[in-house]
């Protein structure tokens, strides 16, 4: 396969983010008097932007969060980060394999810019993306498994839809990209490949990926 644009998918991805999150918006909700677990927080709301957990506490409970909830979660988040984040093993090889290439590639993610911006320079890959390879949700009205991220991020880098090829680890990632008529990897290290069903391929491993990508060529 060939393709112009490779496009990032951030937690879980390229940085190690998803136990660290889902652990600390497991515990925030329970101690809202939501109770929620781990594997109910991977299941619900991993890939999800945050108005996706406001969304089903609301549907679920008739209550809705408080309104600080967004602020209070990302600063326990960014500090958990500032101890712990790591990027994905194999991540930093892709990249230098893509920038090596000359491949377009970009990162786009269902966290805030800020999110996205603390997790790369906690885990160094701030020197991969500058401003204009990164797209989050905030961008645009819907956050995934709507395509309009993808899309967005697609149209701004200048790609057609059907030449890009998307990284994701989440369900509603995969969905999110089959809607937006893109290719998707499905990235297995954390989601059962069960749950990533519509993905073009699938892989367990960051490193595998640019074999699996070895005939991607840059744009001409």
């Amino acid at each position: 396969m060939r393709y112009d644009l490779v496009i990032f998918d951030n937690d879980g991805v390229l940085v190690d983010s998803e136990p660290i999150s889902n652990r600390l918006l497991a515990g925030y909700l329970t101690e809202l008097g939501h109770p929620t677990s781990y594997d109910d927080s991977l299941r619900d709301y991993m890939g999800a932007a945050m108005h996706r957990v406001h969304d089903l506490v609301l549907a679920r409970t008739g209550r809705r969060l408080p309104e600080d909830f967004d602020d209070i979660f990302h600063g326990r988040v960014f500090a958990a980060f500032e101890r712990d984040l790591e990027p994905v093993p194999g991540a930093v090889g892709v990249l230098e394999k893509l920038a090596g290439d000359g491949v377009p590639y970009c990162v786009a993610s269902s966290g805030s810019h800020e999110r996205i911006r603390v997790g790369h320079r906690k885990t160094g890959l701030d020197r991969w993306f500058d401003d204009e390879r990164i797209f989050s949700s905030q961008d645009v009205g819907r956050g995934k498994p709507a395509p309009d991220l993808f899309l967005y991020a697609a149209e701004r880098m200048g790609v057609a839809p059907e030449r890009c090829a998307v990284i994701e680890d989440s369900p509603l990632g995969v969905r999110a990209a089959v809607a937006a008529g893109m290719d998707v990897y499905g990235f297995t290290a954390m989601t059962p490949a069960a749950k990533l069903g519509g993905a073009t391929r699938l892989f367990g491993d960051m490193g595998e990926l640019a074999d699996l990508l070895g005939h991607v060529t840059p744009r001409s």
